[in-house]
């Protein structure tokens, strides 16, 4: 009895004791689940390099306003403190399927999204350090910006890229005026329009990757790349990883795509598509005129432009054409009808390409307010 008596409160403490370190480890644990979930972006270190992971898988890791914002700062941090900066998309699904349209949409929320994104593209053109795209999945609008501009771009057999924009009734933007018009045989001007898709090797044969890696051996890659200490040998190391190929699914059509596409507006474009009269153009054709009328004509326009333009230029001009897009019918209804009510049928208004006139095109062009401009992060205003 003495013993019970005496045992009972020091098991009991014990006991009490143990349940509140497993209360504070369950609490830590949930914490740290918590935490994890709350990162739509992570950043960590690897021996040289600066990692980041978009880490939206649910969401196939498209940007939005918390990630830009994040990756700005980092971006600069890591830019004097590291030897490289590698990119790669949460799960096998994809890169970054895109900027969150959705929110973009927002009068309020859109302007300083677009804002924070295309400072971080023009710090990715401009970076002193490789910075290096895994585009392992879908690739698509704002996973271009933070990959295209970038040193290195490696492409998998689960890649696929596209630049979708004139279907929801905007253009390509994060530096598309950019690097769609360098391309080669008009092909930049193609895929812009279109929104066509490229897979695999293509993406490599088109000039907007730069390797191809099997995606079984991108973790061998990661590694070996976290521990170069030189472009050199980031360069040779890449080169080794790589695994070229002859093919390119479009080699077929490319003297069809350099001579239509050459065309000086939509409407010459589309009669010259009419004149090649086979299985690709019948194609095309229907696609182009499944697109939003205004968004073609701005897009041929900006990509026009943009040929004769830098990054930063680019960036700005797309920066007014994202704006006004935001204010005009176009863009939201586009989203809406596609993305949100998913009836696909949009109601553009000009309706057609007949009504697209001079007038209302380079109204997106025209400045803003200064203000309003588009400022860069090292800008000296």
């Amino acid at each position: 009895m003495l013993f019970r008596k005496l045992c009972g409160p020091v098991i009991g403490f014990k006991m009490f004791k143990l349940s509140i370190k497993l209360t504070r480890s369950a609490s830590l644990a949930l914490k740290r689940t918590m935490s994890s979930q709350e990162q739509d972006v992570v950043f960590e270190t690897l021996n040289n390099a600066g990692i980041i992971t978009l880490n939206r898988p649910k969401a196939l890791n498209a940007l939005n306003t918390s990630m830009v914002t994040k990756l700005l700062p980092q971006l600069r941090e890591w830019e004097s403190q590291k030897s490289l900066v590698i990119v790669k998309g949460a799960g096998d699904k994809a890169f970054c399927a895109g900027g969150d349209v959705k929110s973009a949409i927002d009068k309020n929320v859109g302007p300083n999204f677009f804002h924070t994104e295309y400072n971080v593209n023009y710090l990715i053109g401009k970076y002193k350090i490789p910075y290096i795209a895994i585009i392992n999945g879908i690739t698509m609008g704002g996973g271009l910006g933070v990959s295209v501009h970038g040193r290195y771009r490696i492409a998998t057999e689960k890649t696929m890229i596209a630049m979708p924009e004139t279907k929801i009734g905007l253009f390509p933007d994060v530096g598309g005026s950019y690097f769609l018009p360098r391309l080669q045989v008009n092909l930049g001007l193609y895929l812009g329009l279109t929104g066509d898709r490229l897979k695999g090797n293509d993406v490599v044969k088109s000039g907007i990757a730069t390797h191809y890696v099997p995606s079984k051996r991108l973790y061998e890659l990661e590694v070996l790349l976290s521990r170069c200490t030189s472009d050199g040998e980031i360069n040779s190391l890449l080169n080794n990883f790589h695994e070229s190929s002859d093919e390119f699914s479009l080699s077929s059509n490319i003297k069809h795509i350099n001579y239509c596409f050459a065309a000086s507006s939509i409407e010459e474009i589309i009669e010259r598509l009419e004149k090649v009269k086979n299985e690709w153009s019948e194609k095309t054709l229907k696609t182009l005129h499944q697109m939003c009328p205004g968004s073609l004509k701005i897009t041929l326009r900006a990509l026009q432009r943009g040929a004769q333009l830098d990054l930063s230029q680019c960036l700005q001009m797309e920066y007014r054409l994202a704006c006004r897009a935001i204010e005009n019918n176009d863009f939201p209804e586009g989203v809406r009808a596609l993305l949100i009510d998913k009836d696909n049928n949009p109601k553009w208004k000009p309706a057609s390409l007949a009504e697209v006139d001079d007038d209302y095109v380079e109204g997106y062009f025209v400045r803003l307010p200064q203000d309003k401009e588009l400022q860069f992060f090292d800008s000296k205003l």
